[in-house]
């Protein structure tokens, strides 16, 4: 293999990346232009938030949690109960739910880490059926009724969010800044470490690395990004309920990651948007079936493609740029 035909095809599919990253951006940006509803691409935004710092721990730690729901869900509370209650600005109810979703992680991943593979998973779906008990019961949580009439507010209490269309903007700019805070953790050195640590643990724990300490940091990210998903969409929507932290949204996160594609970096915004484009669609015509036919697609998806949609869709561009590379 040649060495500067291999770069340049390298070179040339970075940019074809760019591209492809910017044409996406724009198209965010020019969606209410376009006559897309905003509050749905809003909310399929925060999901692909949600799934991508799912993607972190699982994609690129090979850490897989059954209990996500408790960050999404419980950030999406204290949120709520901030700007309500306590009448704090947007950003500041924001932060408060992703500090507290970071907290509630690193108690569970202080007590999960410690074991692996199903016991891991087990684990963090009991905290998070704890969680799930305690939004239920707590006074502040409106119980079975949920955290009801949410203000939007003002962002740094000057600029109103009432307009779905300032609040969209908002939520694309998050989002970014989220896909990007991904992309650096992912690229910097700890991401590689946590590469390691997924493909070969052993191997990490010989070259002297605390691996119990990078699972659990990358533990606490992903639980803040969830935090900070679950955060936007109850500013957005005005309201958390039970199904924010259940069991069911956990199931949700998990295959809106296989579908889009673990270990990718546009995976999870992919399968978000599969997901909840479903869920949008077909949730008036066929009712509680919309859940049926989601499974029926992941079977599908699992059979015929193992690595997701864009994972399927990278390893054919890798085989041809394989076959295209000439050979010595």
């Amino acid at each position: 293999m040649n060495p500067i035909t291999d770069n340049k095809l390298m070179t040339q599919a970075s940019k074809l990346l760019l591209v492809t990253y910017l044409l996406l951006l724009t198209l965010a940006l020019l969606a209410p232009m376009l006559g897309l509803y905003p509050v749905f691409v809003m909310k399929l935004l925060c999901f692909a938030i949600f799934a991508s710092a799912f993607n972190l721990l699982l994609g690129f730690t090979g850490l897989l949690s059954f209990g996500h729901a408790a960050f999404f869900g419980s950030a999406a509370y204290i949120t709520g109960y901030l700007i309500k209650s306590q009448n704090f600005t947007p950003e500041l109810g924001i932060a408060g739910g992703v500090l507290g979703a970071a907290l509630i992680g690193l108690v569970v991943g202080l007590v999960a880490i410690r074991r692996q593979g199903i016991y891991f998973a087990m684990i963090t779906l009991a905290m998070a059926q704890m969680i799930y008990f305690i939004c239920l019961q707590a006074p502040f949580t409106g119980g079975e009724d949920g955290l009801q009439g949410v203000p939007r507010g003002a962002l740094f209490g000057q600029l109103s969010l009432q307009s779905d269309t300032a609040m969209y903007y908002l939520v694309v700019a998050v989002f970014v800044a989220g896909f990007l805070a991904v992309s650096r953790i992912v690229h910097s050195p700890f991401g590689q470490v946590l590469k390691m640590i997924r493909e070969n643990e052993p191997r990490a724990i010989s070259l002297g690395y605390q691996v119990d300490r990078y699972k659990l940091l990358a533990f606490v990210l992903s639980a803040a990004l969830a935090g900070l998903a679950g955060s936007l969409k109850t500013v957005i929507m005005g309201f958390a309920t039970l199904s924010d932290v259940h069991w069911t949204m956990s199931g949700e996160v998990i295959l809106m990651t296989l579908l889009g594609g673990v270990g990718t970096f546009f995976g999870p915004v992919m399968g978000a948007g599969i997901v909840i484009s479903l869920q949008d669609t077909l949730a008036d015509k066929v009712g509680s079936w919309v859940n049926v036919i989601i499974g029926v697609i992941f079977v599908i998806c699992v059979l015929a493609f193992r690595k997701g949609v864009i994972g399927e869709l990278q390893a054919y561009l890798e085989r041809r740029r394989a076959a295209a590379t000439p050979k010595v």
